[in-house]
């Protein structure tokens, strides 16, 4: 029992890191009001495991405060890709292919009031929506799937157990 919880956390933590990581290496297309998140990929890994939750979460909790975001931002991004999270895990017994459908979602209908009330941008929001949702396509559909199908075929020696 031991084991599994020093694993969960342990998966917990190396989804943190790389989100970070993935952010801060790729910054200047990963903060601002047209962004492509590279790290938003990995936002499918709940499907493998309950892990990827906290990790997901915390990783971009501590990539918005290092990307310099406002406290609303901070919050409301990482609530997004909790929620995002969640939801992913709960369509694990369902087709891979709606992985990513819930990072898009969660994203395009909160992101947008985040740059327009906490950042003041002039765009309006149904816009926004459009440009987050297109941005977390790019990732997290295409780029979370080619990285779903790839980790599935590991899935047993990756993902082991799960909490």
């Amino acid at each position: 029992m031991k084991t599994n919880k020093v694993q969960f956390m342990t998966q917990a933590a190396m989804i943190a890191a790389i989100y970070v990581v993935l952010c801060v290496v790729f910054q200047p297309i990963s903060y601002g009001p047209i962004q492509t998140r590279i790290a938003e990929a990995l936002t499918v890994l709940p499907f493998f495991t309950p892990a990827a939750i906290p990790g997901l979460f915390v990783g971009c909790l501590i990539a918005n405060v290092l990307g310099g975001g406002i406290i609303l931002d901070v919050i409301a991004g990482s609530v997004a890709t909790l929620i995002a999270a969640f939801a992913t895990y709960a369509l694990r017994n369902k087709s891979k292919y709606l992985a990513s459908v819930p990072p898009v979602a969660a994203n395009a209908l909160i992101i947008p009031w985040v740059l327009k009330y906490g950042y003041g941008e002039p765009l309006p929001i149904p816009f926004m929506m459009g440009t987050v949702a297109l941005g977390e396509i790019l990732t997290a559909t295409i780029i979370g799937t080619i990285l779903l199908l790839v980790l599935d075929r590991y899935r047993s020696s990756i993902f082991k157990t799960a909490l």
